[in-house]
């Protein structure tokens, strides 16, 4: 069976999943429904994996994914969908 390709749904999924860290939070735990993250359009995807990584480690307490992982991608697409009016 074929790996998934990175997806907004598969974003979506991870975003919400407590699997990222290891103290039984998610991303929406501080984020949900994308609370926050109006300004994520600002910046670029590298930035970006450097900010969700450094929240995965600090926050989640967990292990960084990396930047061109199809999970990162996924996460970064989904936190697009969270973009400010007019970006």
């Amino acid at each position: 069976m074929a790996a998934e390709a990175p997806s907004v749904d598969q974003g979506k999924e991870l975003f919400e999943s407590t699997k990222l860290g290891t103290n039984g939070k998610s991303c929406s735990t501080c984020h949900q429904g994308g609370r926050k993250l109006e300004w994520a359009a600002t910046y670029d995807d590298e930035k970006l994996a450097n900010i969700v990584n450094s929240c995965i480690q600090k926050t989640l307490k967990g292990q960084p994914l990396p930047p061109d992982s199809d999970s990162m991608k996924s996460l970064l697409s989904y936190i697009h969908t969270f973009a400010g009016p007019g970006r």
